[in-house]
């Protein structure tokens, strides 16, 4: 056994050794004490003092240890009243209760003992567990903590504002970059909406509510907002939906992008577009207008040089009125391109529209075998459009369509989808398709494949959809056909 070992079975072999002794001197004085004698009293005492070494022995030792000295002292006790008295059942068995009652009250003892020690011990180890779920949780709450603030330091150096919302539409917070923009400090913001914090919202408000309730998974667009100061403010704006982990809706999250100076330079570069654009469409109308005179010219001479030949001047006449029409396209699409008339905005059903547009164009397109199939979900959101101009886009992309492929027939499909604030109608042919090299010129004012074309129908349908704050894309490969679709943004509820 290691010197470590000894040490620590020291203190029990001093108890134990303790305990002995003490019931040995018990046993010594009720030995040398004679019961009828003048010290028969202390002999009674005596025998009480059993009691010591066992309760001892039982707070040392616990349940075992009171056990076994109430058994040694019960032994020790029978052996001297054996000798003293003449046997356990003198004086009316009350050495044999005294002797049992030692052994209860050793092992009694040294049960309280032992659970005071259970108690103990399991309150140590829930102690222990206190103490390390608090450590866990002020290292978690020091996290979150330093989660937090560092969220927040993020939120002050965006540049964009930030506004949170809750489940009804009222502001929670705004960042720094929000209190800026809308010029009001966040104290003034909260918990207002934001219909009630601008002069003008653009609809903002109930684009929101659309994405609360659900209706919209999520929204980017540009809007133009107004302050209560007057200030006005073109803005790129998203918001989306905030969810717990469980998936419980929190509110909303509204980012403003401030793109005034981007509107402002974007302005600069139409207006330097248009006035490219013009220096172009000078020299094509100079270039369709000086064909057809030339050919008017040449006609009038054969008029004259026909010496009343009715037959040439007949033919001469039908060449003057055809080049004269053609003039009067140019004139009338030069007009159309350069005074559009201002669009009338309105919620329109994208069903109806198509459907006009189809009975317009199902004729033309049967007379070239194209097959004209369209699609609307029922579902589908009303359009902020103006109904005359939205149909003369579509008329335009479909006539498009029913020329590229009037040598071979065909098909053109048509459908309707919602995306993010705004119907992509889609308008899809099985033509030939579009050379990659001519793609990115086709919107470009007087470009046209075709001879008879005067290169502006595109780029009407470029024009409208712009003043409709909508966007269209093409798609096409050579031998598999051509796709645009056109973005239309969705009507807010108080316009449908």
């Amino acid at each position: 056994m290691s010197a470590d070992s000894r040490q620590r079975l020291d203190p029990a072999i001093r108890d134990a050794l303790l305990v002995a002794a003490l019931l040995a001197l018990v046993t010594g004085l009720q030995l040398v004490t004679d019961p009828a004698g003048p010290w028969g009293s202390m002999h009674a005492l005596y025998r009480r003092l059993y009691y010591a070494p066992v309760l001892y022995a039982g707070f040392v030792f616990g349940r075992r240890g009171g056990t076994a000295a109430g058994i040694a002292a019960a032994v020790l006790l029978g052996l001297e009243s054996h000798i003293a008295l003449g046997g356990l059942l003198q004086e009316g068995g009350e050495t044999l209760y005294e002797a049992g009652t030692l052994v209860v009250l050793g092992s009694l003892f040294g049960w309280l003992k032992d659970l005071a020690e259970t108690k103990t011990a399991d309150l140590r180890i829930v102690s222990t567990q206190l103490e390390r779920a608090y450590s866990k949780l002020e290292e978690r709450a020091l996290q979150l903590s330093s989660v937090q603030e560092y969220t927040q330091a993020i939120l002050r150096s965006i540049t964009a504002g930030v506004i949170t919302l809750g489940p009804d539409g009222s502001i929670v917070t705004a960042n720094p970059a929000a209190e800026r923009l809308l010029g009001q400090p966040e104290s003034d913001l909260v918990p207002r909406r934001i219909q009630a914090v601008l002069a003008d919202d653009g609809g903002l408000d109930g684009d929101v509510s659309r994405v609360l309730s659900g209706r919209l998974p999520r929204l980017v667009k540009e809007l133009k907002l107004v302050t209560r100061s007057g200030r006005v403010l073109h803005v790129q704006v998203s918001v989306s939906r905030m969810r717990d982990a469980s998936g419980r809706i929190l509110g909303a999250v509204v980012t403003l992008e401030d793109i005034s100076e981007i509107k402002a330079l974007t302005d600069q570069l139409i207006r330097s577009d248009r006035l490219a654009a013009m220096g172009e469409l000078t020299a094509g109308v100079a270039h369709e207008v000086r064909n057809p005179l030339g050919i008017i010219r040449a006609s009038v001479q054969l008029i004259e040089d026909s010496q009343n030949d009715w037959e040439r001047v007949t033919e001469a006449t039908s060449v003057i009125k055809q080049e004269i029409d053609r003039l009067d396209r140019v004139i009338k699409a030069l007009l159309d391109f350069g005074r559009p008339s201002a669009p009338s905005f309105r919620a329109v059903r994208v069903a109806d529209v198509l459907d006009d547009v189809v009975l317009f164009t199902r004729r033309f397109a049967r007379q070239a075998q194209v097959n004209i199939s369209y699609e609307v979900p029922p579902d589908t959101p009303h359009v902020r459009a103006d109904p005359d101009q939205m149909k003369q886009v579509f008329v335009n992309l479909i006539s498009n369509a029913v020329q590229a492929m009037e040598d071979r027939g065909g098909t053109i499909s048509i459908d309707a989808r919602a995306e993010g604030g705004f119907v992509a109608i889609r308008v899809e042919d099985d033509g030939p398709g579009i050379p990659e090299r001519d793609l990115p010129k086709i919107f470009d004012p007087f470009y046209s494949t075709k001879d008879d074309g005067t290169g502006l129908g595109l780029t009407m349908v470029h024009r409208i959809v712009d003043e409709h704050d909508g966007y269209i894309e093409v798609a096409s490969r050579e031998g598999e056909g051509t796709s645009f679709t056109v973005y239309f943004p969705i009507a807010t509820e108080t316009e449908a």
